[in-house]
């Protein structure tokens, strides 16, 4: 009985995760909408790849870019819309109390890559990902640096 149960629990449990998960596609397999608005995003930019992905039953598009030296992942979703950006920015360039706010929140930690994350035209958060005696953990600020209510 222990069996079955712990079965159905992990048949369950990878399903959702197959579900959430990118799949990898062409740049031939993007929609009308969605192909105008990688060409219009990425000019200037090297495009690494594409995916797409399924979200409470709604399709979203992802380009994986990088932009002078820098990553830059675009969410689109099925009619086109740009939903979120992460651009890569240096810590230096954040304003000092979001610089201040991911120190702080680091601690003794390494602070590794600092992305801007934009939703929706609106920057919300800037996250890092942080070294900690060899362990890798993210971490969020707002823009004004203050911890966020929820992760984003």
């Amino acid at each position: 009985m222990h069996i079955s149960k712990f079965a159905v629990i992990a048949a369950m449990s990878l399903a959702t995760l197959l579900l959430a998960q990118d799949k990898k596609i062409q740049r031939a397999d993007l929609a009308p909408a969605v192909e105008k608005t990688v060409a219009a995003q990425t000019q200037g930019a090297t495009i690494k790849g594409f995916s797409q992905e399924k979200e409470n039953g709604q399709t979203y598009y992802a380009a994986e870019t990088t932009v002078n030296g820098h990553s830059k992942d675009i969410t689109i979703d099925a009619n086109g819309a740009v939903v979120e950006i992460e651009e890569q920015v240096a810590l230096d360039s954040l304003p000092s109390a979001a610089r201040e706010g991911l120190q702080a929140k680091a601690g003794e930690g390494k602070i590794l890559k600092v992305e801007a994350l934009t939703k929706h035209d609106k920057l919300v958060t800037y996250e890092t990902k942080v070294q900690t005696a060899g362990k890798k953990k993210e971490i969020q600020v707002g823009p004004d640096g203050q911890p966020l209510a929820h992760e984003e």
